[in-house]
Formats: C-alpha cells, structure tokens, sequence
C-alpha cells in the first residue's frame, strides 16, 4: 500500500508542478498581452488628442495676444470721451474674447489655465487703475500706452508660459 502511495505521488507531483509552472507562464503571458494593449490604445489616444490640445494652446495665446493692452488699445477705439465709457467697452471686449475660448480649459493644463486667469484679471485691474487717473477716453488711451511702453503687460507672462507647455508636448 505503501508503494502505491509513492508510486502515485512520483505521477501527481511532477504533473503538479508542472501545471504550476504552466499557469505561472499562461498568467504572465496574458497580463503582458493585457499591458501591450493597454499601451498601444492609451498610445492611440494621445496620438488623437495632440492636435486638438495644440489648437487649444494656439486659441489661448490668440486670446492672450488680444487681450494685450496696447493691441487692443489699438483695434478697439472709443466710442466718446468719456473714460469710464472705453474702460467698460474694452472689459467687455475682453470678457467677450474669453467666453468665446472658455471651453479650451478642457485641453490646457491647469497651470496653463491659471496663467491665462492670471493675466486677463491683471490686464482688467491695471486698466481700471489707470482709468481712475484719466480725464478723458483718450488721455487714458495714452496713459495705458505710455504704462505699457516702460514694462511688459501680463499677457506676455502667459505667452511665454504657454509656449512652454507646448514645448514640453512636443
């Protein structure tokens, strides 16, 4: 009885072994399979949204460049002379131009997004600054001319950090 106990364990022991070993390597073999796949998609998709990321930093620089205080002093003129008048047309013409490219947040890293916030609340709050000290639409035209010609407007703060990111997708 004895023998045939050890003669049945030298027949299971080796088949049990091996079917360990062959369900170590089937497993191993189907969770790289799994890896690659998983991968090739996620590669996929970054392949997919690389455009459409571009083109949101593309329409936030856009934005920015608009927004740039002596650019839009020159493309936006006063409607009178009356400074408060041109002060709210221009916010408006900046809170237009951001509506407008409010939805690219979804593409843009939030450090990207904050610079942009960052930059168009600066932009609104110098020029209401200078507007207190302007007597007329156009004495304000020149005096945020004049601010803007001694040091650089936030705007370009955000440029610089949106080319960046683009570099750094690149």
């Amino acid at each position: 009885m004895e023998d045939k106990l050890m003669e049945s364990i030298a027949y299971i022991l080796p088949a049990a072994v091996t079917g360990f070993v062959a369900y170590y390597m089937f497993n191993g073999f189907l969770q790289q399979q799994t890896t690659e796949k998983k991968m090739a998609v996620l590669a996929e998709r970054k392949k997919e949204a690389l455009p459409i990321k571009l083109k949101a930093y593309e329409r936030m620089l856009l934005f920015c460049d608009r927004i740039n205080p002596v650019k839009m002093l020159l493309r936006v003129k006063p409607l009178s002379e009356n400074t408060n008048d041109y002060l709210q047309l221009l916010i408006a013409n900046i809170d237009q131009e951001f509506e407008h490219n409010l939805v690219q947040q979804i593409y843009i890293s939030n450090e990207s997004w904050t610079a942009i916030i960052a930059a168009k609340r600066a932009v609104i709050n110098k020029l209401k600054m200078v507007a207190e000290d302007s007597n007329s639409a156009n004495d304000f035209r020149e005096n945020v001319l004049i601010d803007y010609s001694k040091k650089l407007p936030p705007t370009e703060t955000a440029i610089d950090f949106i080319k960046s990111e683009v570099k750094k997708l690149l």
